[in-house]
């Protein structure tokens, strides 16, 4: 955490140390301890829409939540080390699931809404949950995946009766508040992020509750020094993102800062300002992609109140943060980090630190530098962005994989992937990825998933995946397929092909650009060669 009298850069990067304490819980810091000193000021606000008052709770009343929300996955089972699956959109069961495994010392792993029925199995089956809390919609994808759940998962339904699943409701009401905290340590686990990898399946990133305290100062610098008297948080994002969850609710509660609840079917500028405008939100936090939309949108602007949003996930651009800027009446801060090591480099403009050509400056308390392609660490120069491990943002490593934790973090540091620059001065400016991670709006995605699932297709024999250049959203995915002779008789099968991925995985995840070709070239040791696609375009 930051000092409240900071004024400048410089004698904050000097003099940061950073303050762990040998016991912490992110329940304890989230809710239980403003529950105790601030009972009955407001923690949550519930976005109603447009024609409706927002229902709001105190902090007092989500640490109860939190309590009996506790006490009815104990009554499951549910204990220290267990996971619990959490595919909730923004709301209050969300949060209360989430504290409720914190405080048992379980281990919380948030599932993103928009996933479909092999998105849901796989991660479900890696992640073997005592319980899987989610709608009624989300469990009736995850029963059309293919993927055998395991055994020892229970499924609960927040919204009323589903089939092969428990009511969320009658088993909340019936709790008794469970007031105890489990006894846990920085490092204990405290929840798992799952994030693309290039070579295989999704990665399951485990999490100590350190993560919390890590990602505090590069939270802080991009949201202009919060909390300030009368700060109120929103994110469009989905709290089961790294970028949602951890940039985004758990340091606003932290700082007993207020977080708006609000979901929409579907993301549109209009809905994203009324919902700002409506709840005199100060600080947001959005991917450049929705900031991008806001930039562009053709409608008034409401009265905002916005003193800070801060933005991740890719470079936003000149042209466009300068049109944000405008168009939101606050300064936009562009930070970097990765799932496993985030809010490693960053911006504040009120400290000077702001540079919409870069990413920003390395973050007090962490440890950035760039290694070269003959493996020498520089200072300066150019190269791939490493992180010293020992920061309390930095993954525990890869749940059940010590060989991919093996090769993420190599020597004491966590290598990223991602090639930059880094001026004499400290700026750190993205130049691409060394692997074949797509990043479009926002979104992280690896090829390796989309690729399964096109050929999971009747017709499809084999796919490679690759990102391709695109003005709004960065990259856009596209696939290149080899097909059967049947498929290749059939009428627009990349729309089918499009629909197949969309339908099964995600809507962030299917492909914009489907081709049909004759082969797809492999390396020797049978490695799809990707980079032979992206060449071509």
């Amino acid at each position: 955490m930051l000092p409240p009298d900071i004024d400048s850069f410089a004698a904050l990067r000097d003099g940061f140390q950073w303050h762990i304490p040998e016991r912490f819980n992110i329940a304890e810091a989230c809710a239980a301890r403003h529950a105790s000193a601030a009972p009955d000021a407001i923690a949550l606000i519930l976005d109603q829409g447009s024609d409706q008052n927002p229902q709001k709770m105190t902090w007092q009343q989500l640490d109860q939540c939190a309590q009996k929300c506790a006490a009815l996955l104990a009554g499951f089972g549910v204990a220290r080390g267990d996971r619990v699956a959490i595919q909730l959109p923004q709301g209050w069961q969300a949060v209360a699931i989430h504290l409720a495994a914190y405080r048992l010392g379980a281990i919380a792993v948030p599932l993103a809404t928009q996933f479909g029925p092999q998105a849901i199995g796989y991660r479900i089956a890696k992640a073997r949950p005592k319980i899987f809390v989610a709608t009624s919609e989300a469990l009736a994808r995850w029963r059309q995946s293919e993927i055998a759940p395991p055994r020892e998962t229970i499924a609960l339904c927040v919204d009323g009766a589903a089939p092969d699943a428990l009511e969320f409701d009658p088993a909340f009401e019936a709790a008794k508040p469970l007031a105890t905290i489990a006894d846990t340590g920085p490092d204990d686990p405290a929840m798992m992020l799952f994030t693309s990898g290039t070579t295989g399946q999704p990665n399951g990133v485990l999490h100590g509750h350190r993560v919390l305290l890590g990602h505090l100062p590069g939270i802080q610098l991009a949201q202009e020094l919060m909390p300030q008297q009368g700060d109120v948080f929103w994110t469009p994002s989905d709290w089961a993102w790294a970028g949602g969850l951890l940039n985004a609710l758990l340091p606003a509660l932290y700082f007993q800062v207020p977080v708006v609840a609000a979901n929409a079917p579907r993301f549109s500028a209009s809905w994203a300002l009324d919902v700002m405008a409506r709840h005199r939100v100060t600080n947001a936090f959005m991917p450049p992609t929705a900031i991008r939309m806001i930039a562009a949108h053709q409608g008034k602007t409401p009265d905002l109140h916005l003193r800070a949003v801060g933005a991740a996930g890719e470079q936003l651009g000149a042209k466009a943060h300068a049109a944000a800027t405008h168009r939101l009446g606050a300064p936009v801060n562009e930070f970097y980090g990765q799932t496993e090591c985030n809010a490693i480099i960053g911006s504040c403009a009120r400290l000077g630190i702001s540079n919409p050509a870069s990413m920003g400056q390395q973050v007090p308390g962490h440890t950035v530098r760039l290694r070269t392609q003959d493996g020498k660490i520089v200072e300066h120069g150019e190269g791939e962005i490493i992180i010293d491990a020992r920061s309390p943002v930095a993954l525990i490593g890869y749940f059940e994989d010590a060989a991919a934790s093996a090769e993420k973090i190599v020597d004491g540091w966590i290598r990223t992937g991602d090639l930059a620059s880094l001026s004499k001065e400290g700026w750190f400016t993205f130049k691409s990825r060394n692997d074949d991670i797509i990043t479009s709006a926002g979104y992280r995605i690896g090829p390796a998933e989309i690729e399964e699932c096109l050929r999971s297709h009747d017709h499809v024999i084999e796919a490679a995946v690759v990102g391709l250049a695109d003005a709004e959203r960065t990259q856009t995915v596209a696939a290149f397929v080899t097909v059967t002779d049947a498929g290749k008789k059939i009428v627009d099968l990349e729309s089918a092909l499009k629909a197949h991925v969309r339908d099964r995985l995600s809507a962030h995840l299917y492909p914009r650009h489907v081709e049909i070709v004759d082969r797809i070239p492999v390396t020797e040791s049978g490695k799809i060669m990707r980079r032979l696609f992206r060449d071509r375009t």
